[in-house]
């Protein structure tokens, strides 16, 4: 079935390059970030108007949207989007033969963080994004933690049962706000999931990553990953498996939780929920010894639909993205994003990409490899080995997997890519 499914793709994708984009006229724009939905469509609705270019703004993300198959149907339909949004090598493999190659677009100079490959500049770098262990810290200093100390296991696990054990007098439900249910394995297969690939190790190491691809899995990393994720699982909220986004996000914004296990994405959710503690970052302790760095990159990018009939309108909105006041605004202000380019002299206001700036200038990142995978493997290969071993630990062991089969399961993944 895999194989079949693998193979229909490939037809489909072949496909596409005798289709043409949307009807000229209209420049269609197909985003994967639904939290940006508003501000993004009030951007462009300003910047259609100043270039005299029709522009529509299509949105599809969160738990009831799925970006990847929403796309294949858009790519397929008469009025394709003329851009679109690519998660890394795996993104750019399945679409490659419709994505246009920039050429002298001065964005480029502008930025280190453009997608490329073989010599060639294939992407336009949506933002900079990051996560780390989010925290309260009004709840950490009424509970008497220092986030700095927050670098390794023992440490996380001393400070969850200090959380646990105040539970009532600090308000709190739980210590961390996490989900491993349906319609999160993006948050688990992927994000939670990349602590393996790169946690401890220099940002330009690829070992991990690049011995995936190859079949080959690194058993004592896979097992540091487990005892994290135990722990993870073990301090998190009752609705670990039953909650959605909007419910782990919710908890951590309403101050029910200490710590969350998302990334600077999640602004405007707590903006729009009004929150009024501090908040930070503190590492993942997903590899054994000490972890100083958080996760960082420039994860999803823009891609021109090289058949489209408004390729150089595409150009213009990238461009004036990049490069104008009106761009760095939205970007900054408004979609609350840390923008990938050099030029941009905006601090943003919104509390945890604040925090990741911080990161960025102290050199403190680790690497996001998850979207260099094969295409579906985080979520559809490893997601559903997380749900087990979270039902696994909120069932007492009645049900799921345990902490070895979790090891052995995802081992068994691994080793089965070829």
């Amino acid at each position: 079935m895999k194989k079949l499914l693998v193979v229909l793709t490939l037809v489909l994708v072949g496909t596409l390059a005798a289709c043409g984009g949307s009807d000229e006229g209209t420049l269609v724009i197909f985003q994967n970030k639904i939290e940006i939905d508003d501000a993004m469509k009030d951007y462009v609705a300003g910047w259609s108007e100043d270039t005299g270019i029709e522009a529509e703004v299509r949105s599809c993300g969160g738990d009831s949207c799925g970006y990847q198959t929403q796309l294949l149907a858009e790519l397929q339909a008469d009025d394709q989007p003329d851009i679109f949004v690519i998660e890394g090598m795996g993104g750019f493999l399945e679409y490659q033969d419709i994505i246009f190659e920039f050429d002298g677009d001065a964005w480029i100079d502008d930025t280190a963080l453009e997608f490329t490959h073989d010599g060639g500049v294939y992407g336009f770098p949506v933002a900079v994004e990051a996560w780390g262990m989010g925290y309260n810290a009004d709840i950490l200093d009424a509970a008497g933690i220092d986030p700095d100390d927050l670098t390794n296991l023992a440490a996380y696990e001393a400070a969850f049962e200090t959380l646990e054990a105040q539970k009532d007098s600090l308000g709190i439900d739980a210590a961390v706000s996490m989900g491993a249910g349906t319609g999160l394995a993006w948050v688990t297969g992927l994000h939670n999931f990349n602590g393996y690939l790169s946690a401890g190790l220099d940002p330009s190491d690829s070992s991990v990553i690049d011995d995936l691809n190859n079949g080959i899995a690194h058993e004592d990393r896979l097992q540091d990953l487990a005892d994290w994720v135990e722990l993870l699982f073990m301090y998190s909220t009752d609705s670990l498996l039953e909650g959605n986004y909007d419910t782990q996000v919710g908890d951590f914004a309403a101050g029910n939780t200490a710590f969350i296990h998302q990334g600077n994405w999640i602004d405007p959710n707590l903006l729009d929920a009004g929150i009024d503690f501090e908040v930070g970052y503190a590492p993942h302790a997903a590899a054994s010894g000490e972890n100083d760095s958080i996760f960082i990159g420039a994860p999803s990018y823009y891609v021109i639909n090289k058949n489209s009939d408004n390729v150089e309108e595409a150009r213009q909105y990238l461009e004036d993205l990049a490069g104008t006041e009106e761009g760095h605004n939205y970007m900054v202000n408004e979609a609350n994003m840390v923008p990938a380019f050099e030029s941009v002299t905006l601090v943003p206001a919104a509390p945890l990409s604040a925090a990741v700036v911080e990161w960025v200038q102290a050199g403190k990142g680790y690497a996001w490899w998850q979207n260099d995978m094969p295409q579906g493997f985080g979520m559809e290969q490893m997601g559903p080995i997380y749900d087990l071993f979270a039902q696994y630990i909120k069932s007492d062991g009645a049900d799921g997997i345990d902490k070895a089969e979790f090891v052995e399961q995802m081992k068994a993944e691994i080793e089965s890519i070829d």
